[in-house]
């Protein structure tokens, strides 16, 4: 494959897939060093007559996506808006304890929205992101006016979904080129069905060393692969359970600390499931929950249909 001009030369094509009409928004790269000396890294879109807009929604991404996986998204929303790459992705330092858990990354996120917006956020996280909004939601009011919580609740099994993702990330961290890298996506059946959405992933998820190798931004597969070459050191079935169950506890604790309107949207073939929907109204009967014809990428599979709910609630709140 060969190199877009920038980071955001896909958009055009990106508007046309999705028949999205209109003038696009600005983007720019954003970085803010953190207090430890690492680095928090964002993307700003805004429209191109008012390029420093404040963003009035705040984007949240997923374990091993970036930033960039809302780029669709935010065009169809055609509000200003700001896509943090959460610590370990994208542009954003690797921790160097590994721990990438919601309470753990909030205090980054915070920051980089005290950085970055000059008001409270409608902020939508999906999956490892949503719980991480819940989290800055409830310990930081102030910057959060709608949470939106996309395709996951706390306590899912943590390893829910298909064995094949868990698979690619376990496999090498390195390659000679991208080409072998969207080889691989479309080999586990990944990519986004064909192999030019491949290849846009590749390029947002991967960077060329000084080597000349190839290899993820993200640091899940890093770990990923270095247990599987320890011989498997996850940890055990009972281990690993009893951990989320805690981990499942304070994120039903941040949500019940959420004083803004919450919404769940889940994907019909996501990893919640109506079970875990009873769940969650339960413990949270004041919260909207909406189902979508996608997957756990809600913000790939139905980008516009889920930027019209979310231009709606930021109209409403």
């Amino acid at each position: 494959m060969s190199d877009p001009i920038d980071e955001f030369s896909f958009l055009p094509e990106q508007a046309a897939d999705a028949a999205i009409d209109g003038p696009l928004p600005r983007g720019r790269r954003l970085t803010l060093t953190l207090g430890s000396g690492r680095r928090l890294s964002a993307l700003h879109y805004a429209p191109a007559d008012i390029p420093d807009a404040p963003p009035v929604v705040t984007f949240l991404h997923g374990a091993g996506l970036n930033a960039h996986t809302w780029d669709t998204t935010i065009l169809a929303l055609g509000l200003p808006a700001l896509a943090i790459d959460l610590p370990g992705h994208g542009d954003s330092s690797w921790r160097d304890d590994a721990q990438y858990v919601a309470r753990v990354l909030a205090p980054d996120v915070a920051a980089g929205m005290d950085a970055w917006t000059a008001g409270p956020q409608v902020l939508v996280g999906q999956s490892l992101g949503g719980l991480t909004a819940a989290a800055v939601a409830a310990s930081r009011p102030d910057l959060v006016r709608a949470l939106v919580v996309i395709d996951i609740t706390p306590g899912l099994d943590p390893d829910a979904g298909p064995s094949q993702i868990r698979d690619f990330f376990a496999g090498p961290v390195d390659w000679a080129s991208r080409d072998e890298l969207v080889d691989r996506a479309l080999a586990f059946g990944l990519g986004g069905g064909t192999r030019r959405k491949a290849e846009r992933g590749v390029f947002h998820n991967s960077r060329v060393r000084a080597d000349g190798r190839v290899e993820w931004k993200h640091h899940f597969a890093h770990l990923a692969n270095a247990a599987t070459a320890a011989g498997g050191a996850a940890p055990a079935a009972r281990g690993r359970d009893a951990v989320a169950a805690v981990l499942g506890e304070s994120g039903w604790e941040d949500l019940a600390g959420v004083r803004a309107p919450t919404t769940l949207i889940r994907g019909d073939r996501g990893y919640v499931t109506p079970a875990d929907v009873e769940v969650f109204s339960g413990r949270l009967p004041a919260a909207s929950v909406i189902s979508v014809p996608a997957g756990h990428n809600v913000q790939e599979d139905v980008p516009s249909d889920l930027a019209a709910r979310l231009r709606l609630l930021a109209a409403d709140t």
